[in-house]
């Protein structure tokens, strides 16, 4: 399994008109056809000193493979997202990672 993980930081001036048509493009991304499973939300309220909470949006993508994550990059509706939200936010950080041989399944 691959995952894609994205943290989006906001900019300071945005409405919340602003923020609902960012959640929606947001969501959109869960619809790509390579995306198995995927989540949207905002930093959960735990308060340790190794949590970072300071990002607006988080975003998780899991993909069978690299290859589902490449083909999604490229989707129609993954560039449609970047050109409508892209506006909102100041800073982008991205995690992706791979789950090792032998890992997949419950736990």
């Amino acid at each position: 399994m691959f995952i894609h993980c994205v943290f989006f930081w906001a900019k300071e001036s945005l409405t919340a008109s602003d923020h609902e048509d960012w959640q929606q493009g947001l969501r959109s991304l869960l619809a790509v056809q390579h995306v198995v499973e995927g989540s949207v939300g905002v930093p959960a309220a735990t308060e340790r000193p190794n949590v970072e909470r300071s990002y607006a949006y988080g975003l998780l993508l899991k993909f069978h493979d690299l290859a589902g994550h490449d083909a999604y990059q490229i989707d129609p509706r993954h560039e449609a997202f970047h050109r409508r939200c892209v506006k909102y936010w100041s800073k982008v950080v991205v995690y992706d990672f791979v789950e090792p041989p032998g890992a997949a399944g419950p736990r």
